[in-house]
This record gives structure tokens, sequence and C-alpha cells, in this order.
């Protein structure tokens, strides 16, 4: 009997021996492991594949198994053949080859279950170790999770369990990586009105002084009330001296309407232009509009029963239409009616060109002047925090929250601008005279958004007109 014993003792050895091998090559691949972030399988599989080293030398591992289950089959059939004993064929069986999934686990729990000399067991779906005992001081803190898939892009060096640095359309917050998606910005400035269309129109069309803006009449040509020789231009305006008055409020414009008189049988036709001023400032910064132009509004003129030849004139802007304003420049002139020559037709002529400037051509007086719209929540000192935190960040990530809450703020503000191929530049004149800003520190601010916009996913600048200095 012992050619058994020596064939038995010759396949333990060589086992012993490949197992040895195997166990060797496998804490060499451990060893080369990153352990700087989180590993999934899916990573741990992809290190494996890309390890040619690891590899050849698995292959030759499989390929010395196959040989020695070759030898033991021969062995054992040897034995079997001398054998007078035994009346059926023996079954040869070696231990079962490892799936992939097997050591994929195993050497997450490795690297994940292995503290205090005791080995648990990883799951990747719960992210936590069962570890002996149903005991908890086996499990090692587990590094952040990086990767194209993941918001995070490397961990931080001092702390590997929170993130360093965040993907493309992620900031970082306190460790943690979240969408680039700016938090509401309604607490810095309002924007929204709880008016539908249909009701806005209604209440312009009655001129319900819910809607009524309170603002100062300032004029150097005339008086309201009073009566006027309207052979020359008039400059009026209304204007809140929000910065004086209300600096906790910006105001949404909606309407406008003015109630013009003229004496009995005048030929005169009133021409009125206006000019919007959004945040302050000198009357240079502000922007025409124009009315009856490309789908913009036109006046609207309304028969009053008075026995003057009294007018309604309003101009209804809507939720379409509506934009930011601090004062309205109104300037009046006067036109001459006159038949044209086929009768049907009316010619319009500047009153000095087309008489005598001698010669009487009534009076006119405007007995009211109004601004429809409503005032919003402005608070100046929180957007001059977050442009504070551009330079001095109060926590790590702060700087892009604040950047994302400035981008809202710029285009919301920009998206109310008026009609044209361009829009203006609105969110500078906000800067310049409702935050007291200075020129260089406008531009300094433009530029960081721009910079910061252009790292976000998906995102397209727009051209801007600038409208104030």
């Amino acid at each position: 009997m012992a050619a058994p014993a020596s064939g038995q003792q010759f396949t333990q050895k060589d086992a012993a021996k490949a197992e040895k091998k195997e166990g060797n090559e496998f804490k060499f691949f451990m060893k080369r492991l990153p352990m700087n972030y989180f590993l999934n399988t899916s990573t741990i599989m992809h290190l494996w594949t890309m390890d040619s080293n690891f590899q050849r030398r698995y292959e030759q591992l499989e390929n010395s198994m196959k040989q020695l289950f070759l030898k033991a089959q021969k062995i054992v059939h040897k034995l079997f053949s001398l054998s007078k004993r035994c009346h059926k064929q023996p079954l040869i069986s070696l231990p079962r080859q490892r799936t992939s999934t097997y050591w994929l686990t195993r050497i997450q729990s490795f690297l994940y279950c292995n503290e205090n000399g005791l080995l648990g067991s990883f799951s990747e779906e719960t992210h936590s170790c069962t570890c002996p005992n149903d005991q908890v001081v086996c499990t090692a803190f587990l590094p952040c999770t990086v990767g194209d898939a993941s918001a995070c892009l490397t961990c931080a060096p001092d702390n590997r369990t929170r993130c360093g640095a965040c993907n493309t359309g992620y900031m970082l917050s306190q460790g943690l990586c979240k969408p680039e998606v700016a938090e509401s910005t309604d607490h810095y400035i309002g924007f929204e009105t709880d008016l539908q269309d249909l009701e806005m129109k209604y209440l312009l069309q009655k001129t319900d002084r819910r809607l009524e803006v309170h603002a100062i009449f300032i004029s150097n040509d005339m008086r309201l009330n009073s009566w006027f020789d309207p052979s020359w231009r008039k400059r009026m305006l209304l204007t809140l001296k929000s910065n004086k008055y209300k600096s906790s409020l910006v105001h949404m414009i909606l309407g406008l309407s003015l109630q013009i008189c003229l004496t009995k049988n005048s030929t005169l036709e009133p021409v009125l232009a206006v000019y919007v001023n959004p945040f302050g400032g000198s009357h240079s910064e502000s922007w025409f509009m124009p009315v009856d132009e490309n789908s913009f509004p036109d006046w609207e003129r309304t028969k009053l029963d008075l026995p003057l030849q009294c007018y309604n004139w309003s101009l209804t802007l809507g939720n379409k239409w509506k934009t930011f304003f601090e004062t309205v420049h109104i300037y009046l002139r006067s036109r001459i009616k006159s038949n044209g020559p086929n009768g049907n037709e009316s010619i319009y002529y500047e009153p000095l060109e087309f008489i005598d400037p001698s010669r009487n051509l009534g009076y006119m007086k405007i007995n009211n002047i109004q601004v429809f719209g409503y005032s919003m929540h402005f608070d100046p000192e929180a957007i001059r925090d977050l442009i504070l935190q551009l330079d001095y960040p109060y926590t790590q990530g702060s700087q892009d929250s604040a950047l994302l809450q400035l981008l809202e703020i710029r285009d919301r503000v920009n998206k109310l601008s008026p009609p044209g191929q361009r829009r203006l530049d609105l969110f500078s004149c906000l800067l310049r005279h409702r935050l007291k800003l200075s020129t260089s520190e406008v531009v300094r601010i433009q530029s960081a958004l721009q910079a910061f916009n252009a790292k976000l996913p998906n995102t397209v600048d727009y051209d801007t007109t600038k409208l104030c200095s």
C-alpha cells in the first residue's frame, strides 16, 4: 500500500504549492489596488483585467491546476487497476473554482471589513459590512466614491471619506458634491406675481388702484391740471427714488396711463415718446420704448365724457412686456392733423413748420399720469454678501454656490430686458445703481460669472448690450 500513500502525498504537495502561489499573487494584487477612493466591483474587475502580470500568473495557475488534475486522474486510475477490493470506479473531485463575483466581493471585504483582526463580509448593495458575531468592529472607514458616473472627482487628501473635488455639473459643499442648480433666489430679489394675463389685463383696463405704483411727478416744463402751450416739446418724468425711500424694493412696470385734454375744435395731435430707466442713474441710462414696433403694444385712446376734448391714453405691457423701472421719462410733442389731397387721408405737420408761431394753436393739459405695476422684495445686503463670497468663501464650495445664485439672478434680471435683437445688460445696472458698486467691480463680477458659466455643462452664454456706465 506504499504506492497509494506516495501518490496521495504527491498530489497534496502540488495542491499546497499551487494554493500558496495563488495566495501570494492575490496579496500582490491587493497591494497594487488604489486606496484613495472607494472601489466598486466594476472598478476592481477593470483593474483585474488591466493587470497583465496578474492575468498571466492567473493563467499559469489555471494551467497548473489542469495538469494537477490530469496527474491525479492517472495516479488514481493506476491505483484502482492494482486494487482487488474496489468494485466501483473512483470519483475524483477537486475544490470548485471560485467565481469572479466571489473574488471581487472577497477583495472588497479585505479592503473595507478587515479591522481589529476580524474579517467580515462586504455588501456593495447596502454599502456595509457583516462582521463575525454580529459586531461592527471589523468595519473600516469607507472612502468616497469617484468616477465619471459619480458626482465626486477625487477624494479629499486629508480625509478619504469626504470628496475633495467634483465632476462637471456638481459643486463641492462640506465634503459632498451637489448638483449645480442654484438655490432659490427669491430672498435676494423677487420676480413673480400671482396675477394671470387675463386678470392683469382686466385690472389695467379698469385702472385698478391695486396696480398703481405711487411715483413722484417732476417737470420743469408744465404742471398737472394746468393749461400749457403745446408748440414746444414738454418733458416730464415719474420717479420712485428707491435708494432714498424704498431701498428694499425693486419695481416692475405693467402699463402707463395719461389723461390729456385739448381746447375745443383743436386739430393738435399729441405725440408721446417714453424712455425707461430700470434702476436709477442718468437719463442716458434709459432705453426707448418701441411703441407699435415689432409687435410691441401701441397706445390706446379712449374718449372721456367731459366737455373738453379729453382722452385717456393707455399703454398696456402686461406679463409679456413687463420690465424693471425706476424712472419713466415722457416727452410730449404736438403735431397738426390736416386732411390730405384725397380727403380720406390724414397728414401730420409739426406745428412750427406748418404755421406762423404767433398763431394760436389752442392749449393742452394733462390731468393725471399714472404708472401701473407692482413692487418686489429686494435685499441688497444679501446680494453684497454673495459677491463677497467670490473672494472670501465661507466654506468649501460656498464660492461655487454664490456664483450659481448670482448667475441665476443675472439671467432672470436680463430676461426682463425690453425687446430687441440683443438683451440689455440690466444686471450691470442693478449692481451699479442699487448696490452702488464701482464700474471696475461690476466688470470683475461679470467676468467671474462668464468664466464660471463657461465651465457648466450644456450652457450657452448670451451677448448683451451695455446700458449703464
